[in-house]
């Protein structure tokens, strides 16, 4: 949790400006979009790969070189170049992030029982979420023209993370001269994916769109910093309470809840123009999300063993971050052509695939094993 919060705060650092930022150096829209996507393709390519050599060496190693490369990447930002030279550096922090999910992830499924599950991944939700808030509060001080600033304190704190990593047990209890176990197919791995795509779809418009949006607004850079935070805040509070749910609830159910939520929320934010309603419908849609994420997980994670968690992990942040980079590429322009078409269309396509998900979960157990026996 401490390794996953130090990595999020410096990351979020500068995040809520950065196509404000890109767009001092010169990017168009498109051109901001591409950017943005860049660090998914980045992910989309190197993530299940990750995961497999997460379950064929441990998690340790992944994880200490995933925060090493993400902070030496953010050093790239201090120099004076034009928008389009950041793609590099985008790159190499998309695979980075990539391998620093799987290998948390996957650490946590190893570490807990599929009856506690739910409880522990809301736990490193909540760390991930915390450290999203308090990075652009950090950060507020630090305008669009010093951004630069925000992406090398960014850079400290992920060495400084991945020194805490090499400290904590992330169940590496794999035999490195042993055959991988198959992955065990099954239609609730290919809902849990379905799942993951459809938030991906949803984050890409926000990664691209929701600082422009609220800048059309006439929206102050606190208020866009402010409001990161208080989408993150009511999760980082009911995340206990997630992970309840999804070791004592029908975990199918809250699932599918919080995704039809997320996709009803972003059809809403274009057509609304008083910043301070979007700061409070950004807190309410994040309750549903809080809620429903550990379930989510709990559900790709439910009857694999341990060697194969890692290369779940990574098929499912491979989904998530396909739908992630579409989503980014095209959300640029189509902001271009008008402000809400970006939200409309990414709200429709995820509200498809949150209806999907009773038919592809229809033979999953909604409960944990344990509490199916009890």
């Amino acid at each position: 949790m401490l390794t996953v919060f130090i990595q999020w705060m410096g990351a979020s650092l500068g995040l809520p400006l950065f196509p404000l930022f890109l767009r001092h150096r010169g990017g168009t829209p498109t051109m901001i979009g591409l950017i943005m996507a860049s660090f998914f393709v980045a992910g989309l390519c190197t993530q299940f790969a990750i995961g497999h050599l997460s379950d064929r060496f441990g998690r340790r190693p992944i994880l200490i070189v995933g925060l090493l490369s993400y902070g030496l990447a953010s050093f790239f930002y201090a120099l004076p170049l034009r928008a389009d030279w950041f793609i590099v550096a985008r790159v190499v922090q998309g695979a980075s992030a990539g391998a620093i999910e799987v290998a948390s992830l996957a650490a946590v499924a190893a570490l807990f029982d599929e009856s506690e599950r739910g409880r522990a991944i809301s736990r490193i939700f909540a760390a991930q979420l915390f450290g999203f808030a308090m990075g652009p509060l950090a950060g507020s001080t630090i305008g669009v023209n010093q951004l630069q600033w925000a992406f090398m304190a960014t850079g400290i704190a992920s060495c400084l993370a991945s020194f805490r990593a090499l400290r904590s047990d992330l169940g590496d209890r794999v035999q490195n001269d042993s055959v991988l176990p198959p992955i065990q197919w099954s239609s609730r791995i290919v809902g849990s994916l379905v799942a993951a795509s459809a938030g991906g779809l949803m984050v890409g418009v926000y990664e691209s769109c929701w600082s422009l949006l609220m800048t059309n607004h006439h929206a102050s850079t606190f208020q866009i910093r402010l409001s990161w935070t208080f989408f993150c805040l009511p999760w980082v509070i009911l995340s206990p309470l997630g992970g309840y749910l999804a070791d004592h609830a029908n975990r199918k159910m809250v699932a599918i809840a919080g995704t039809i939520n997320g996709a009803v929320f972003m059809a809403i934010y274009p057509h609304i123009h008083n910043n301070h309603i979007l700061l409070f419908l950004g807190a309410l849609e994040s309750v549903g999300t809080s809620l429903s994420m550990p379930s989510i997980s709990s559900l790709l994670t439910q009857g694999a063993v341990d060697r194969e968690f890692g290369r779940r992990q990574g098929l499912s942040t491979t989904s998530n971050t396909a739908a992630l980079a579409g989503s980014a590429a095209i959300s640029g322009t189509l902001f271009s052509v008008n402000p809400a078409l970006p939200f409309t269309v990414v709200a429709i396509c995820s509200m498809t695939l949150a209806l999907s998900l009773p038919w592809w979960w229809r033979h999953a157990h909604g409960r944990s094993a344990h509490t199916v026996l009890v």
